[in-house]
């Protein structure tokens, strides 16, 4: 539904016929599943975090990411390891232009990084020691960034604002 809403939102100061459909759409998707529920297993509060980005899916060349935020078992846990439900879910569209899908991905687990820290030490001072926080991300120009295994050529933007992922 977030994505949703975000694109409704980005085009209500000139509202359509079109826009009232995708409302319209929205309002029966939350009326058909009114009693849906998040399930939560017992884990051992290892912060994981799932990040994905949208290029140019968006007016005015724009491009969207997201961020699922969720606790599971630790690696090494003498438990099976179970799915648990989103403790935060971020979707927004990117301010600035990028030049690239790899660039839109990488800003998305940048974003996602960035929001992951309060969460983490928060766990911390909760008493639930954490790993470094894995994000899984599904593009390898990004991986190769992050973990300075590329040798491209790359633009001042991405060396100013995403060099602290490294």
């Amino acid at each position: 539904m977030l994505p949703a809403l975000n694109q409704i939102g980005a085009q209500q100061a000139q509202p359509t016929q079109e826009i009232l459909k995708k409302v319209q759409r929205l309002m029966d998707y939350a009326n058909t599943y009114k009693n849906a529920y998040v399930r939560f297993y017992a884990s051992d509060m290892q912060l994981m975090v799932d990040s994905d980005a949208a290029y140019l899916v968006l007016p005015k060349a724009r491009s969207r990411i997201a961020g699922y935020f969720r606790l599971a078992n630790t690696p090494s846990s003498k438990y099976k390891y179970k799915d648990n439900g989103a403790i935060l879910i971020e979707c927004h569209t990117l301010r600035d232009v990028v030049t690239s899908a790899a660039e839109a991905e990488t800003k998305g687990v940048f974003q996602n990084a960035k929001l992951s820290l309060p969460i983490h030490h928060l766990l911390i001072a909760t008493k639930y020691p954490q790993f470094p926080t894995p994000i899984a991300k599904d593009n390898t120009t990004t991986t190769g960034f992050v973990h300075n295994n590329t040798g491209m050529k790359r633009s001042k933007s991405w060396d100013m604002n995403l060099d602290w992922l490294r």
